[in-house]
């Protein structure tokens, strides 16, 4: 597959990508520890927001409320290694089935029903917050007071079986998971359920008269994107050792994880990737811009979401298929695979 999809990129193509790849693999021996952070946040919302991205943008599901997903994933996983000393990956595994088997719940719930757009988003928001009340106070995993994980043998030394290591570990650890997840979304694109969700996403109705079982394949979608959220919460916990319901099932976070692909170009392959890689740096330019107005006492809450905000603005008016797209055309590389 990976042959087949490299294949159809022009030879310039394979070239940009063959040396991104290198200087990603390279950049931890060059960087320091803030910019190796910013890198992992990076990836991070790229591997989110394609998560996200089979939902919305190969299905056409709207989804507001992905923190669910993501919370459920980090919790399960977290809680199953504090409380029995169970191994991340397979908490991994337990998280992504109880997401997938929410994401299946609420699908069920909303398409049985014939909700869609963006009443099918608010009851995604719905659950998400319910599920944050319930973790509020739920004190077997500490409830609002967080959840914290056991740091053992500091930061020092590397244990990818446990997750437990330095930030350059977790950036590695990212970066392959959100390759992973590209060669995935490749795979499903090419595939018969990855036409079945074109065809769902373009027109329903139309599907539903060719004889797809538009309910199945939707509820697939958010399955599937819900399991894949859930891997990235419970890679999140181990990275950040604490959990707050507040800010695990919050809405901002649903949002930020949608917005690399809003602003790379929503059913695209490498737009999410790119928006991460736009919108993250931006944001963090901008926290460190405005640092010495906080140091004089001026109040700037909320300015990286209103600068958020105004990244989508321009992205709708003037590209409106998102950054990669008009970056595809721009290095040449027309009539390749995206």
């Amino acid at each position: 597959m990976i042959k087949i999809w490299l294949a159809e990129i022009p030879p310039r193509g394979r070239l940009y990508l063959g040396l991104l790849l290198a200087a990603l693999l390279a950049a931890p021996l060059f960087i320091d520890g803030y910019a190796l952070s910013v890198l992992v946040l990076v990836f991070y919302f790229a591997y989110l927001g394609q998560a996200w991205n089979i939902m919305m943008g190969f299905a056409g599901q709207l989804s507001l409320g992905h923190a669910l997903y993501f919370g459920l994933g980090a919790y399960t996983g977290a809680a199953l290694y504090v409380h029995f000393g169970l191994s991340p990956w397979l908490g991994m595994l337990a998280g992504g089935a109880v997401a997938a088997a929410a994401g299946a719940a609420i699908g069920a719930l909303g398409f049985r029903f014939k909700i869609g757009g963006v009443y099918f988003a608010i009851l995604t928001i719905a659950f998400a917050e319910f599920t944050r009340i319930l973790f509020d106070h739920w004190l077997w995993v500490g409830g609002s007071g967080g959840f914290f994980l056991p740091v053992t043998g500091g930061r020092g030394g590397n244990d990818l079986l446990g997750l437990r290591g330095s930030p350059t570990m977790f950036y590695y650890v990212w970066l392959a998971a959100t390759i992973g997840v590209l060669i995935l979304c490749r795979a499903l694109l090419s595939s018969r359920l990855g036409y079945f969700w074109l065809a769902i996403r373009e027109d329903q109705e139309a599907a539903q008269a060719l004889g797809i079982n538009t309910f199945r394949y939707k509820i697939f979608a958010v399955m599937l994107s819900a399991a894949l959220t859930a891997f990235g919460g419970v890679l999140y916990a181990f990275y950040n050792n604490n959990l707050f319901p507040s800010a695990i099932f919050s809405i901002t976070r649903s949002i930020d994880m949608l917005l690399g692909a809003i602003i790379g170009g929503v059913g695209t392959l490498m737009g999410p990737i790119i928006g991460a890689f736009i919108l993250t740096p931006l944001g963090e330019a901008l926290t460190v811009l405005l640092e010495p107005l906080r140091d004089l006492g001026i109040k700037l809450d909320g300015i990286k979401q209103v600068f958020y905000g105004l990244c989508v603005v321009v992205i709708v008016v003037f590209q409106r298929r998102g950054v990669w797209p008009w970056l595809w055309r721009k290095l040449g590389l027309d009539g390749g695979a995206k």
